[in-house]
C-alpha cells in the first residue's frame, strides 16, 4: 500500500462507522418513539398516573408520619399509666350470682342480658320487660306535683302529692288509694306501695357484692352501646326519695334509711361503668337521695345511731376520684370513635354520628351527587387526619380535663377550666383537618367536672351537717364552731374543694345554722345562693354559693 492509498481508506472507514451509529441511533430513537404515547389523551394519562404515584407517596408518608406521632405519644404516656385503649376500661367479668346487676328485676330492662362468658340469656316471661321503670307520676299526667329541692330549702310537700294521686285516681287505677283520705304521709305511702315487691326484690340483690350491667362491650364504636338501665335507676331513686320522706314524715325513720341507704347502693352499682352520662346519671340520682336526710335534719328525725351509719355510707363516695376515672374512659371512647370512622369510612356516619349502628356503607344511587362526591372525597382523606385527631384528643385531656381535679390534695380548680375554654377557642381560630374532630368531641366536656364539684361539696357538708345534728342531740344546740364535732361526730372535716379551706359555718338567730362552700367562683358572697335568669329554682351553679341550710 502506497501512501497515497492509505489516508482515503481510513476515511472511509470513518465514513462507514460513523454511518452505522446513526443507524443504531435511529433504531434506538424509532424503538424509544414506539414505546412513547402517540397522542396528548395518552400523555396526560402518563402524567396522571405519575402524579397518582407521588399523591400515593405523600400519603403513605403522611399517614406513617401521623401513625408514628400517635403511637410514640402513646407509647410515652403508657409507660406512666395512662390508658387509651377502651378495651382497658371494661369491667372485669363477676360472677352471676354475686352480681347485683343481674337480678330479675333490673335484667329485665334489657332485651337480653349477657352472662360472664358472654352468652345471651333471652328473658322467658316478657311480662317483666321494664319492671325497672318506676316512676312517682302517672306517665300521661301535666299537672304534677312540685318535688322538694334541698339546695333551695324546699321541703316535699306530701299535701300536693296526697292531693295529685287521689285525683288521678277519678281517671286512671294506676295508683292506689284509701276510700277516705288519711294523713298525707299515710296516702303517699300507700300510693307508691305498688312497688313494694320490685323495692324488696331490689334491697336483697343489693346485698350482692358485686355489680356490672350486662351492656355489649364488644360494639364498635363504644358509643353505641346501648345504657337502658340509666333512665330505671334514676327513676327508682326517685320513687325512693319520695318514700323515705313520708316515712319519716309518718315516724318510719328505720324505714326511710333503709330506702336511702338502697338509693345509695343504686348509685354505686354503675360506678365503674367507663362512661361520661354513667357518672352524670350517679350525680343526679345523689342529689335526689339527699332530699330525705336534709329533711329528716331540719326536722330531727335521724337519731344519733341512724346520723352515724348515714355519715358511713356518705363517706363512701368519691366523685374527684370519679371524675378522673370516668374523663379517661372518655378519652377512650372518644379515641376509638375517631378510630372507627379511619377504619370503615362511612360518609353518613361521620355526618351523623347517630347512624354509627346502622349499614350505611354504600353510596345509594338516591343519594345527592354533591353527598356522592362527598362520600368519594371522605374515601381518599389519608388516615394520618384521623390520627392527628385522636393525638389531638388525648393531648388535650391529658393537658387539661385531667388537670382540673388535684386528687391528693382534694381540690377542684376551676381557673384551670377557663384556660382550657381558652385554649378551645384558639384551636377553632386555627382548625385544620387535623384537629377538627377534636374540636367537635372536647368542649362539652369541659363543663362537667363543675356537676362533680357540685356532687362532692354536697355529700361533704352533709356529712356534716349529719355530725352537727349529733352535737345537736347531745348538747341541745348546734356548737359555735366545726373543730368541736372532731372526733365524737365526725372523724374529720371535709375542708372546701373549692380552694381548700375551710367551709364557712355559722349560727344563725333562729337556732339553726347555715353551711356553705365558696362554689365555682371562688369567693365568699356570705352563703348567697344565686338562681338562673328568670328562675327562682334553677340555681346557677357558676356565681353565687353552695349552700346548706339547716
Amino acid at each position: 500500500m502506497d501512501n497515497a492509498t492509505a489516508p482515503r481508506r481510513q476515511t472511509e472507514s470513518r465514513a462507514e462507522l460513523f454511518s452505522a451509529i446513526d443507524a443504531d441511533l435511529a433504531i434506538v430513537e424509532d424503538a424509544q418513539m414506539a414505546s412513547m404515547p402517540k397522542s396528548k389523551s395518552e400523555r396526560a394519562l402518563l402524567v396522571f398516573g405519575i402524579l397518582l404515584l407521588l399523591v400515593g407517596l405523600s400519603y403513605g408518608l403522611a399517614d406513617w408520619r401521623g401513625n408514628s406521632a400517635w403511637e410514640k405519644y402513646k407509647r410515652e404516656w403508657e409507660a406512666k399509666g395512662e390508658k387509651f385503649d377502651f378495651k382497658d376500661f371494661v369491667p372485669k367479668p363477676v360472677a352471676d350470682d354475686q352480681n347485683f346487676a343481674l337480678t330479675p328485676i333490673i335484667a329485665s330492662s334489657y332485651e337480653y342480658i349477657l352472662d360472664k362468658n358472654g352468652h345471651r340469656i333471652i328473658p322467658q316471661n316478657t311480662n317483666v320487660i321494664d319492671r325497672l321503670s318506676l316512676k312517682i307520676f302517672d306517665e300521661y299526667s301535666s299537672d304534677n306535683p312540685t318535688n322538694g329541692y334541698w339546695a333551695i330549702g324546699r321541703k316535699t310537700d306530701l299535701k300536693a302529692f296526697q292531693l295529685y294521686y287521689r285525683t288521678l285516681a277519678a281517671k286512671t287505677n294506676e295508683f292506689p288509694i284509701a276510700s277516705q283520705p288519711q294523713s298525707p304521709a299515710a296516702d303517699v305511702l300507700l300510693a307508691l306501695s305498688k312497688y313494694d315487691s320490685t323495692i324488696e326484690e331490689l334491697r336483697v340483690a343489693s346485698r350482692l357484692p358485686d355489680s356490672r350491667f350486662p351492656l355489649n362491650y364488644e360494639a364498635d364504636p363504644p358509643a353505641i352501646i346501648l345504657l337502658p338501665h340509666l333512665a330505671g335507676l334514676k327513676y327508682c331513686s326517685q320513687v325512693l326519695q319520695l318514700r323515705a320522706v313520708a316515712e319519716l314524715q309518718n315516724n318510719q325513720s328505720d324505714k326511710a334509711l333503709a330506702d336511702v341507704k338502697l338509693s345509695l347502693r343504686l348509685i354505686d352499682s354503675i360506678r365503674i361503668e367507663p362512661f361520661l352520662i354513667s357518672h352524670l346519671v350517679r350525680i343526679a340520682m345523689v342529689q335526689i337521695t339527699l332530699q330525705p336526710i336534709w329533711e329528716g335534719l331540719t326536722e330531727h328525725k335521724w337519731s344519733d345511731a341512724q346520723l352515724a351509719e348515714l355519715n358511713q355510707e356518705l363517706a363512701k363516695l368519691d366523685f374527684l376520684t370519679d371524675y378522673e376515672f370516668s374523663m379517661r374512659g372518655e378519652r377512650a371512647n372518644s379515641i376509638a370513635g375517631v378510630d372507627h370512622l379511619r377504619r370503615k369510612r362511612d360518609f353518613q356516619e361521620m355526618i351523623n354520628i347517630d347512624s354509627m349502628d346502622s349499614d350505611t356503607s354504600g353510596i345509594d344511587r338516591e343519594t345527592p351527587f354533591s353527598q356522592q362526591l362527598a362520600g368519594i372525597a371522605y374515601h381518599l382523606i389519608p388516615s394520618s387526619v384521623f390520627y392527628q385527631n385522636e393525638l389531638a384528643i388525648a393531648q388535650m385531656h391529658q393537658q387539661w380535663t385531667l388537670q382540673f381535679v388535684n386528687i391528693e390534695q382534694r381540690l377542684v380548680l376551676p381557673e384551670i377550666t377557663t384556660n382550657f375554654s381558652n385554649a378551645i377557642d384558639k384551636m377553632r381560630q386555627h382548625w385544620s383537618p387535623n384537629n377538627i374532630l377534636a374540636l367537635i368531641m372536647l368542649p362539652a366536656v369541659g363543663t362537667t367536672v363543675r356537676k362533680y364539684a357540685c356532687a362532692q361539696s354536697s355529700v361533704d357538708m352533709a356529712r356534716v351537717a349529719c355530725a352537727l345534728e349529733r352535737y345537736r342531740l347531745a348538747h341541745g344546740e348546734y356548737p359555735e364552731t366545726l373543730d368541736v364535732l372532731v372526733p365524737q361526730f365526725i372523724e374529720k372535716i371535709p375542708r372546701d374543694i373549692i380552694g381548700g379551706q375551710p367551709l364557712h359555718y355559722r349560727r344563725t338567730d333562729d337556732g339553726k345554722f347555715l353551711l356553705y362552700s365558696v362554689g365555682w367562683n371562688e369567693t365568699d358572697d356570705g352563703g348567697v345562693i344565686v338562681f338562673r335568669k328568670d328562675s327562682k329554682t334553677s340555681i346557677d351553679n357558676v356565681q353565687g354559693d353552695w349552700v346548706w341550710k339547716n
